[in-house]
């Protein structure tokens, strides 16, 4: 995905995207390049200076990885690129579930 958005993943986006992704048990980052931080981390997110253009990567593994990312793609919408539907949304990030989900 990449951002559309002329400020980037600022600060209020990037609190909401923080507040929708502790909701979920999985372990969920964002990556940018060679960079990635803890989607559940505030500073994390933010010391990775999301700007206009940048590309960027969501992955969650756990139990709810997939409901997780479904619900961080929705909340990402008016920042990102879009994306066709839920189903593209899901292939443009990536999930993995554990042996025991």
């Amino acid at each position: 995905m990449t951002v559309i958005d002329a400020a980037g993943l600022h600060a209020r986006p990037a609190a909401r995207f923080v507040q929708a992704a502790s909701r979920f048990a999985s372990r969920i980052v964002i990556r940018t390049g060679e960079r990635e931080a803890d989607a559940k981390s505030l500073i994390s997110l933010l010391g990775l200076t999301i700007r206009l253009s940048t590309v960027i990567t969501v992955a969650a593994e756990g139990s709810d990885a997939e409901a997780a990312l479904a619900s961080l793609a929705i909340e990402l919408s008016p920042y990102v690129t879009p994306l066709e539907n839920t189903s593209d949304q899901l292939s443009a990030i990536s999930y993995q579930r554990t042996a025991d989900g």
